[in-house]
């Protein structure tokens, strides 16, 4: 009896560490499980930001030709755009917006590049048939606030035919000028602070020797328009005439509701019949000159 016993006892002893290592292996095969799937989504999210990275690196032009359609009201395309956002080219048209049948392109293709200098984002523009050599402008994008800062220049920037501004609609589609737009800056920067707008520096819009369909005078003038800001920062405009026939004056300032300004065109003495017509489509007319009104 006490024989049979003890080997009872030793059979019971013996099914004991059976009953322990189950545990054991069924905790490895759990930890064996989650780096199995740890390992999944380390290859997922590797295979997702090396897809991101391909499409952020290689995102085909037409991606920044809509960009810039949308934020200038398609009133500024970026036709047949070719290359990549990063390096591309395009004809740049203007359009009168959405809907509009006007449009005017220039001759020569729009060539950019970008890239990242530390912080801020550097655009390098190149167009053979208008501008200056290679022009620079610095984009510094931050939460509250990001400036856009155009580098300066010992000369004008650029010069265009001014008939490629027929292509805005009315009314540059009926006046129909002739001359060259000119553009030019001893630097110039504008920061956006909490939805407006801090100016440093000018930058000069010219039109020279312009001439209108509207007129039979050979030339009307020249004049510029001059964005600055004043001694707080706020962007303000000045029209003025540099010679001419036709008389253009005016000041305004860009502010969060957009553009308002406020000017007159006049006939210098003696040409007010050949004025006459176009100072009807210039502004509201009021005895002998005609009343500029924006915003």
């Amino acid at each position: 009896m006490r024989l049979a016993l003890k080997r009872g006892a030793g059979r019971a002893g013996m099914t004991a560490p059976a009953s322990l290592h189950w545990p054991e292996s069924t905790y490895t095969q759990q930890a064996w499980q989650r780096a199995r799937a740890a390992s999944v989504r380390w290859a997922v999210a590797g295979a997702l930001l090396g897809a991101l990275i391909g499409i952020v690196a290689f995102a085909p032009a037409s991606w920044l030709a809509r960009a810039v359609a949308s934020a200038s009201g398609e009133r500024l395309l970026l036709a047949d755009a070719r290359g990549t956002v990063w390096s591309g080219s395009a004809v740049p048209v203007l359009t009168g917006g959405p809907g509009s049948r006007d449009a005017a392109a220039l001759p020569g293709r729009l060539g950019w590049t970008l890239a990242w200098r530390g912080a801020a984002l550097e655009i390098r523009i190149t167009q053979d048939c208008c501008l200056n050599g290679t022009q620079v402008l610095r984009v510094s994008p931050g939460l509250s606030r990001w400036t856009i800062a155009l580098a300066p220049t010992s000369g004008s920037i650029g010069q265009w035919p001014s008939a490629w501004l027929g292509g805005l609609g009315t009314p540059w589609n009926t006046l129909q000028l002739g001359g060259s737009l000119r553009l030019a800056s001893p630097g110039f920067s504008a920061e956006r602070i909490a939805g407006r707008w801090r100016v440093e520096g000018s930058l000069d819009i010219e039109l020279v020797n312009t001439s209108s369909r509207l007129s039979t005078l050979e030339t009307l003038g020249s004049y510029r328009l001059r964005l600055a800001g004043d001694a707080s920062g706020q962007p303000m405009l000045a029209l003025t005439t540099e010679d001419g026939a036709l008389q253009l004056s005016g000041n305004g300032n860009w502010g969060p509701g957009g553009v308002r300004f406020r000017g007159e065109a006049r006939a210098a003495p003696g040409d007010e019949t050949a004025l006459s017509n176009l100072l009807n489509i210039i502004g509201r007319r009021d005895g002998a000159r005609s009343v500029i009104s924006i915003g």
